[in-house]
């Protein structure tokens, strides 16, 4: 089986005049097993072809292989059946279709007729040499040993070797009659093409393994070429050359590489281009438009719109999806699109941060101009609507819109809803059908917000708790100590001390109780300590942890201390001692010492019986090493802690334990490093000192809700006053949208960018949608027998983050 690609490159260099064809001519044609074809053609309907018959001969020298295409004058398939091979000739976009066609076929399991699975493929490049012989009215293809490397050459011979030494060639693409054309190969008027005159092309060619790989055994285990990779693509081996893929179309000779499934391919970001990207793999992951741009769309673009952008941003998001569908590179760099984006949307230009689905509004209605049969729009005069059903005046409106606007992108993305006013005075009902692309549905949203907080005693008396508390979103810190303390039962004589911890270290106490509770995010860590109500008399000191670790990311010994777990706080008087620092801080482990079991598990075989007291029974309850500070098996008592004052960045100094340290009234907190021992870290609960208590899941909202916030009734603002043509007054009337008309692809957008004259924030509120069946059925207002209200999710596009920094992503089938 083969597969061949020809692309016009140029004139052979001892011609007169050397001339380089242009883009529009090098459309590349595909030589495809005809039988694989045509079982892709089934769902399309079989385009009749003009059959060649294709003569195979060497050279007397055997230094070249010479194709004589004549045509045989069939326009049906033959009734008798051919023996040799049969190939179709196809353009490139018939190709993808049809390679795309096999492709979901093998992936939904859907049985065909000719056993591909088994089949592998590999590809290289072959130049040839195109002439006319006008003598015999054939086209002439002449492969040379000279003009390739002889391996190419040798593959090239084993793929057009047949036993009956010819082929058939079904000609689809309607460019084999031009070749005995100058203007196919848009050769200047003064140039014309002289009997026996040479094109030198650059040829192609996909072939099956059997042509050139042994087979061992009828399944997927191949015996590979040297120096060469595969791949499984829909349960069959894939074998290509980088040479031949877009991105790396100048390393020719560089060996075999891998290709992925097909629609897989990646977009790369060119700097704050995942808006866009995200965008671009939904639009390119919806299966008739793929199908559309696949096919023959060319004919359907439109250069005189006045409303359009001359088929420019059609022709590049063409380009761009063949290049996510072809076989080939695992990515797709998307400049040439970004930058006809820009020239054609100027607010698109640069690499700013922008939305995804202002993006995607933006595409969908410029490929709709670019693609809409109606070049002149026709005036239509709106008739009375007084007194006419609904559904009569629904129609019309509808069929006015399709006077105007004819593209697939209506076909598959516009639907309709009521639109109906209502004056609050006369009562007078003014309803509109309008169409829609998408629909904007806000995101309800409470006035308050649930924060949750990590809770330490400063007695070490209790162990840590999660306390999760409900705010004002537009709040201040006072609300969260005053809900804090009442959730936390707060006793006169204490106070809370709120703060923020980043990378295991104190980031920012909240102190300020005017501040603003926005300036807090969802995912901040939180920790509130309980203090003595005069706690800021004295000095506050503030343990952090450090312990050493041995290996790095990669598995490499080395020796690096690493910050972990929650700082500890606690007051100090003015004068202390090392020691001081000790028994605070051992108070404030208490509650993550390892149970006596756990910690003195390695000790029970070194247990003495004399530890039992025979007669009564009792179990003396042995001494939890390191439990006092003291590692145990350091006689001269020092502890498994080192103290650092730390007083600056760089500056630290070692506590001794019985040395007096001064300490400055005006010093309100003093930072202390821990320095754990490998011993202590084994001694306490180190996991539960290191675990931040996180926000509880948030109460999700069902998308139908969303539906029906979007569906109700609600007065319109001063701003938009309504002229009612009763009253001959603005009025403030109400409005409520209902849905009319469904589209085939709905597009829902969610509104979680709020914005103010102050800021502009995103709602971080959970959206709970179905998957498999969307039900819309009890939201339309007109029952016309549509076939199916249900929809099936394929694409979303997501933003993480926020406002200040964040990304786009894509889910697509």
């Amino acid at each position: 089986m083969a597969l061949l690609t020809l692309t016009y490159d140029h004139l052979l260099p001892d011609s007169d005049d050397n001339v380089e064809l242009d883009d529009a001519s090098r459309d590349n044609l595909y030589l495809i097993p005809y039988t694989w074809w045509k079982e892709a053609q089934i769902d399309a309907g079989q385009t009749a072809g003009i059959l060649y018959n294709v003569l195979l001969k060497d050279d007397d020298a055997g230094s070249a292989i010479l194709l004589d295409l004549r045509k045989d004058g069939k326009c049906d398939d033959p009734e008798e059946e051919f023996t040799g091979t049969e190939h179709a000739l196809v353009p490139e976009f018939m190709w993808l279709r049809a390679l795309k066609w096999h492709n979901d076929s093998m992936v939904a399991g859907n049985k065909v007729s000719i056993d591909f699975h088994a089949e592998d493929y590999y590809v290289f490049s072959l130049k040839i040499r195109l002439s006319v012989n006008w003598e015999t009215n054939s086209l002439l293809v002449k492969m040379n040993v000279k003009d390739n490397l002889v391996d190419l050459y040798e593959r090239a011979h084993s793929v057009f070797s047949s036993r009956s030494g010819q082929f058939h060639i079904w000609e689809f693409s309607g460019q084999i009659s031009h070749f005995f054309m100058n203007d196919k190969f848009n050769l200047p008027n003064d140039i014309p093409a002289q009997p026996g005159e040479e094109i030198l092309l650059d040829l192609r060619i996909y072939v099956a393994s059997d042509s050139m790989k042994r087979r061992d055994e009828r399944n997927d285990k191949i015996t590979e070429l040297p120096n060469s990779g595969s791949v499984k693509m829909s349960g069959r081996n894939v074998i290509t050359n980088p040479c031949l893929t877009p991105s790396n179309s100048s390393q020719l000779g560089s060996g075999y590489t891998e290709v992925g499934i097909l629609g897989s391919k990646g977009l790369q970001n060119l700097g704050n281009t995942c808006f866009m990207n995200s965008a671009i793999q939904c639009l390119v992951h919806t299966p008739k438009l793929v199908d559309f741009f696949l096919g023959d769309y060319l004919k359907e673009r439109d250069y005189k719109n006045p409303s359009g952008m001359r088929g420019e941003i059609a022709l590049e998001f063409e380009d761009l999806l063949r290049k996510l569908w072809a076989p080939g590179a695992t990515s797709v760099d998307p400049k040439k699109f970004k930058l006809k984006v820009s020239e054609l949307s100027p607010r698109f230009s640069g690499y700013n941060q922008h939305d995804s689905q202002e993006f995607l509004s933006f595409l969908l209605d410029g490929l709709h101009e670019d693609l809409n049969h109606v070049i002149s729009k026709p005036y239509i005069e709106v008739k009375d609507v007084e007194g006419r059903p609904d559904e009569e005046v629904a129609e019309e409106y509808f069929q006015n819109h399709r006077a105007c606007n004819n593209s697939i992108i209506v076909d598959l993305f516009q639907g309709q809803y009521k639109s109906t006013l209502v004056c609050p005075v006369c009562k007078k009902v003014s309803s509109k059908f309008d169409p829609f692309m998408y629909l904007s549905m806000p995101l309800l949203s409470t006035t308050m917000r649930a924060m949750t907080l990590t809770v330490l005693s400063s007695d070490g008396k209790k162990m840590p708790s999660a306390v999760t508390v409900t705010v004002p979103k537009c709040g201040r810190f006072k609300d969260l100590i005053e809900a804090l303390s009442t959730e936390c039962s707060l006793r006169n004589d204490e106070a809370l001390l709120v703060v923020e911890i980043y990378k295991n270290t104190i980031f920012r106490f909240l102190k300020e109780l005017s501040d603003s509770l926005a300036s807090i995010r969802d995912d901040d860590k939180l920790v509130a300590y309980r203090l003595p109500k005069d706690w800021e008399t004295s000095p506050l000191v503030v343990f952090t942890h450090q312990r050493e670790e041995n290996h790095d990311s990669f598995g490499r010994t080395t020796s690096n201390w690493k910050t972990f777990g929650i700082p500890l706080v606690a007051r100090l008087s003015d004068m202390s001692s090392g020691s001081d620092f000790l028994k605070k801080f051992l108070q404030l482990l208490k509650p993550f010492r390892m149970p006596i079991e756990e910690a003195t598990e390695d000790y029970d075989d070194e247990r003495d019986t004399d530890s039992k007291d025979t007669a009564t029974g009792d179990v003396v309850s042995p001494k939890v090493p390191g439990s006092d500070g003291k590692t145990g098996d350091d006689p001269q008592g020092n502890t498994g802690f080192r103290f650092y004052m730390i007083q600056n960045k760089d500056i630290s100094i070692e506590i001794e334990m019985e040395t007096e340290i001064l300490i400055s009234r005006l010093t309100k907190i003093l930072e202390v490093r821990v320095s754990w021992s490998e011993k202590m870290v084994e001694d306490y609960d180190t996991y539960l000192l290191d675990k931040f208590f996180t926000r509880r899941p948030k109460e999700s909202i069902s998308l139908y809700k969303c539906l029906e916030a979007f569906l109700k009734e609600e007065p319109l603002g001063p701003e938009d006053m309504w002229n009612c043509p009763s009253c001959k007054n603005p009025r403030q009337a109400s409005k409520k949208l209902n849905l009319w008309r469904l589209p085939e692809i709905l597009v829902i957008h969610l509104k979680r960018f709020s914005s103010s004259r102050i800021n502009t924030n995103k709602l971080e509120t959970y959206v709970d949608f179905p998957i498999d069946d969307l039900d819309l059925s009890t939201y339309i207002s007109h029952k016309n027998g549509q076939s199916s209200n249900r929809y099936r999710l394929y694409a979303t596009s997501n933003h993480h983050g926020d406002m200040e920094v964040g990304h786009y992503t894509a889910f697509a089938d």
